[in-house]
């Protein structure tokens, strides 16, 4: 049994995913590599049975008609022999030095048979252009070098949440949760961090810039205007995380503090985009959506609609919502992404 699976989901990837391969190879034995193929059309397929062909006791390669990133995720997760899984999209890469302090740190838990749900470590924005690279580091709130719960967390920052970069799940955790990610949906990297949230009881930080998240692609998901023209798929995503996780279930206090805290991140970004269109039609959809979560959860929707940030993106008018896309733009600088 491999210690650590890693998923590769790549769509037509022949420019950049011998890097992100490549990157993987030094963990060794230690890993399994499953680049899955969603229906290319490039040379993706070739270079995935090349590597394959090459590390056959390391890599394997899966080919599959396209489902999108989420169902690639989720066809990782079926054929992970791993006792930890993470995903690393393929135009990103991850650092040596970090890496193998991870895979020290994993099978440190394996020899002293400790089951740890969630590994925690930095990623940095390898943002096109950039002069200075921000790194998301979770040092303020997270303990250093022990197994912890929910209850020895501290209070996330505005605009500091965990995300799919930031993360190694026990693969069990996967499983149990029930994930399975819809097809042909963009951004369900929100709900493959949030869902399987309810069922981590120990976590471990590493305080390591492990991941680095290559950023600035014109044609990338996360790139504003293509965001805008997906928008109708990051509603779809936030209302999952609402409809998947009731939040009033949860025993840890901690833990439902900080998953109301990302369901607010999401749904401040998914106003902002459809503010950002410029759309009547969308500024309709914004609307509606309060109204969806004020019917699904009413405590939610005090606490998003109310709070600082769910003001600033509710503000009357066109001048509000000029003020909102300003502290949008402001943020984007302070935390570095798109």
């Amino acid at each position: 049994m491999k210690l650590l699976s890693i998923v590769i989901p790549c769509y037509n990837s022949e420019e950049y995913m011998r890097y992100c391969i490549e990157s993987l190879l030094p963990g060794g034995e230690s890993v399994e590599i499953l680049i899955v193929n969603d229906g290319s059309v490039d040379q993706t397929a070739e270079i995935a049975n090349e590597y394959a062909q090459k590390y056959p006791t390391i890599i394997k390669a899966i080919h599959q008609e396209n489902g999108g990133h989420g169902e690639a995720v989720n066809t990782g997760i079926r054929n992970a022999s791993g006792s930890y899984f993470k995903v690393v999209d393929s135009d990103d890469w991850v650092d040596t030095r970090a890496y193998l302090k991870i895979l020290n740190a994993l099978e440190k838990f394996e020899v002293e048979d400790q089951k740890v749900d969630m590994i925690i470590s930095n990623f940095v924005y390898e943002k096109e252009g950039a002069k200075y690279k921000k790194v998301m580091k979770y040092e303020n709130v997270l303990p250093e070098g022990v197994v912890f719960t929910w209850d020895d967390i501290k209070r996330f920052r505005k605009g500091q949440y965990i995300l799919m970069h930031s993360i190694i799940y026990r693969t069990h955790i996967l499983r149990d949760c029930g994930l399975k990610l819809p097809k042909h949906t963009f951004y369900v990297d929100n709900l493959y961090v949030y869902q399987p949230l309810k069922l981590v009881k120990k976590i471990y930080y590493i305080n390591v810039d492990f991941y680095r998240y290559f950023i600035g692609r014109e044609d990338q998901s996360v790139n504003e205007k293509v965001m805008i023209k997906r928008v109708d798929q990051q509603i779809k995503v936030n209302k999952l995380m609402i409809e998947l996780v009731p939040l009033d279930g949860l025993e840890s206090t901690n833990l439902r503090q900080y998953m109301r805290h990302h369901l607010e991140i999401v749904t401040v970004i998914s106003a902002i985009l459809l503010i950002r269109s410029g759309k009547k039609e969308n500024l309709l959809k914004k609307k509606q959506l309060w109204e969806y979560i004020k019917v699904n959860d009413p405590e939610l929707y005090n606490e998003l609609r109310y709070g600082i940030l769910g003001q600033t993106i509710n503000l009357p008018g066109r001048f509000g919502r000029s003020i909102s896309v300003s502290a949008y733009k402001i943020s984007q600088k302070l935390v570095g992404f798109n």
